[in-house]
């Protein structure tokens, strides 16, 4: 693992309206079946995992995930990006508040099997 830090970090805005504020920290280059555990205080965790041919993203999006308290969300933004939010079990209503603020839906959530096997038949030309 290599960790490069930004010092100062590069702030730039985002959101419907720019006000949101980031900090872009730094870089961390992975090697092949090397991961990174990101903690929160609250308790929750999350795992990125380098593969030779790419990365997994998320742990199981039914089963580790939502072990460390975070359920896996398919939002659509204003402009008709999507994106995979993960959502503190604790703070779901101040990630629907957002979703109102930034003026994303919901597509769906990600842990629920019912919506996980339907995504499955789709992918594979069945009906939902």
């Amino acid at each position: 693992m290599k960790l490069t830090a930004m010092e100062p970090p590069r702030v730039f805005a985002v959101g419907q309206d720019g006000a949101i504020r980031l900090k872009d920290c730094g870089r961390i280059e992975l090697e092949p079946d090397e991961q990174l555990t990101f903690v929160t205080a609250s308790g929750t965790e999350y795992d990125v995992a380098r593969k030779s041919w790419g990365y997994y993203a998320t742990p199981s999006l039914n089963g580790r995930l939502p072990s460390f308290g975070l359920r896996p969300a398919l939002v659509r933004s204003y402009n008709d990006r999507f994106f995979l939010l993960l959502v503190e079990r604790e703070r779901i209503q101040q990630f629907e508040d957002y979703l109102q603020s930034q003026d994303m839906k919901l597509a769906c959530w990600l842990d629920d099997a019912v919506v996980l096997e339907r995504i499955e038949a789709l992918s594979r030309g069945g009906a939902a």
